[in-house]
């Protein structure tokens, strides 16, 4: 993979040495296994790191007993026993029983630490797991600080995931979707959305990489807000985490990314998912972040099309629901027929997201691009009532080629249930606009078949709705012909509630350069006539050379 721009991945310069160590592990399993036997390790060496730096300093200092588990926990440090330190493992790591050893760290780690609890991988000792390889890839990992102060201060750990997610997403192409998300998309999310502070809500939360992000920006901008008097720790607890993940595996993974950065989050878990079985019912969250996947079908619609979450919010008794997509027969590519419960989900997603936002909250989201413009199975009745009810307050259309896990292109919407007025946040009144962003031209190749949003091109989308909702010290709103446009509601309705942006934004605009219109098209003509002597030159040889091989007519 070739390394980011701007910093909106890992670009560290050991990445692909230890992708290749970490892949010699794959020989008899998948990578939906071997994920967690990498990731695992990078855990551990990453606590073991921040314990051994902590541990030096109290034998330092001579204050306190190095080996007094209180000293680390007040610290917000991970209890690490000696059978669990780097060290230890690293000096075994070329004996037969070194998967047992780090079975036993990871239990004894859970055991002293409650939030670690059932979540860490416990089977590297399994007769299938290469001993030879994963010591080679112990001491690879060894070579690496991750937990370090100077590393933390970095991110190591968290460039280190990030880059690992995506190669795993990569090696497991649609599957990869369940759990990871770009970073540059979840950036913007992120930034377009602002959560200072509040409840945070992901549905389908995957690795957690939304609640990552959400709290790096808190980090970052709180002290530009007025609140430099806050510590981090304040900083970090000014919003709150709720998720859930239908995948178990995913579910642990999420676990440990938020353990490994000290945050605290209610994240559930069960095997039915967030459409038959809601863990949050009553939450109303300030700010909702995810990315749902694309085109779910199947998603059990009959089990619950009662449910109090497709009630109609645009009628006044609220009793009427939407007709949500109720699914069918569905023929696969081998000619054979099966019945699909729900259809496409993807307006069911939306509906959910709008049940569990609260009166004045915000939420940001991914979608494939179909969702637009789509009129199947009431679906574009749902969006007409969507945006009739001001609820859509920008729609951002994004480049290709951003996501490992599909070739489906995919948009960005806000939505919001007030467009009033709000001093707190800074936003001015805009009742019956809406903000169209197309950022299909934006973006970088990172290697031949994958693209990346860069740090500056994110801030720019993010000016630009932070100056249409009125925000201070982000400068004046305008339009600009091919890239954002304001649109009222009549506008909209004029579009039969299509939303893509291409739509309202236009043309981008050309600027004169003062040459003359007949000479530019006299230039124009010259040069196709020279590229089209050069084409029949260029026919004349091959049909010589065909002649000369035989190939003659």
């Amino acid at each position: 993979m070739a390394k980011s721009k701007n910093g909106t991945g890992a670009n560290l310069g050991f990445e692909d040495k230890l992708w290749a160590a970490a892949d010699k592990l794959r020989g008899s399993m998948d990578s939906a296994e071997y994920k967690h036997v990498v990731l695992g390790l990078i855990f551990l060496k990453y606590i073991s790191d921040a314990f051994l730096e902590k541990h030096k300093t109290l034998e330092a200092e001579k204050l306190a007993d190095p080996e007094e588990k209180d000293e680390y926990l007040a610290d917000n440090v991970v209890w690490v026993p000696p059978g669990a330190r780097w060290d230890y493992l690293q000096k075994n790591a070329k004996k037969p029983e070194i998967g047992k050893l780090i079975d036993d760290a990871l239990a004894s780690i859970e055991r002293d630490n409650k939030a670690f609890k059932g979540v860490l991988p416990k089977d590297y000792g399994r007769p299938s797991l290469d001993k030879t390889r994963l010591g080679e890839l112990i001491d690879l990992i060894g070579t690496i600080g991750l937990g370090d102060k100077e590393s933390r201060e970095q991110d190591i750990l968290g460039r280190v995931y990030e880059y690992f997610l995506g190669r795993f997403a990569e090696k497991e192409g649609k599957g990869g979707g369940e759990f990871y998300t770009p970073q540059c998309v979840v950036k913007l999310l992120v930034e377009m959305i602002e959560p200072y502070k509040g409840r945070v809500f992901d549905p389908c939360c995957g690795s957690g990489g939304m609640f990552v992000q959400a709290i790096k920006f808190v980090k970052a901008h709180m002290s530009s807000n007025g609140n430099g008097g806050m510590s981090a720790v304040q900083r970090q607890r000014a919003i709150s985490i709720y998720g859930q993940e239908l995948n178990y595996t995913t579910w642990r993974l999420c676990q440990m990314n938020l353990a490994i950065r000290g945050i605290d989050g209610d994240i559930r878990w069960n095997e039915k998912g967030s459409f038959i079985q809601d863990e949050h019912k009553d939450l109303r969250a300030d700010f909702i972040l995810a990315n749902p996947p694309f085109n779910m079908e199947d998603w059990g619609y009959s089990k619950v099309k009662n449910d109090v979450r497709w009630r109609r919010f645009d009628q006044p008794s609220g009793n009427a629901q939407f007709s949500l997509p109720a699914g069918g027969e569905r023929k696969q590519k081998d000619g054979s027929v099966i019945h699909v419960d729900g259809g496409n989900a993807n307006y069911a997603w939306i509906l959910h997201f709008l049940h569990h936002l609260a009166p004045h909250g915000t939420a940001g989201f991914v979608l494939a691009n179909g969702s637009l413009s789509s009129n199947t199975s009431g679906e574009g009745e749902i969006r007409k009532a969507i945006t009739e009810a001001d609820m859509v307050d920008c729609i951002i259309g994004l480049p290709g080629q951003l996501f490992y896990t599909t070739p489906i292109s995919a948009s960005l919407w806000f939505l919001t249930r007030s467009k009033k007025a709000d001093k707190e946040r800074g936003y001015r009144a805009r009742p019956g606009e809406t903000l169209f962003i197309d950022a299909r031209k934006m973006g970088h190749l990172i290697d031949r078949t994958h693209r990346e949003l860069s740090d500056d091109e994110i801030a720019e989308i993010g000016r630009t709705y932070h100056a249409w909702r009125g925000e201070k010290d982000s400068g004046k709103y305008a339009d600009q012909a091919g890239f954002c446009m304001a649109a009222t509601l009549k506008q909209i309705e004029a579009h039969s509630h299509v939303l893509t942006p291409g739509r309202y934004v236009g043309a981008e605009e050309i600027e004169d350069d003062g040459v003359p219109f007949e000479e530019k098209m006299s230039e124009l003509s010259a040069e196709l006539y020279e590229q089209m002597g050069e084409a029949q030159e260029l026919d004349g040889a091959i049909r010589r050379n065909l002649e000369g091989l035989g190939y003659g007519e």
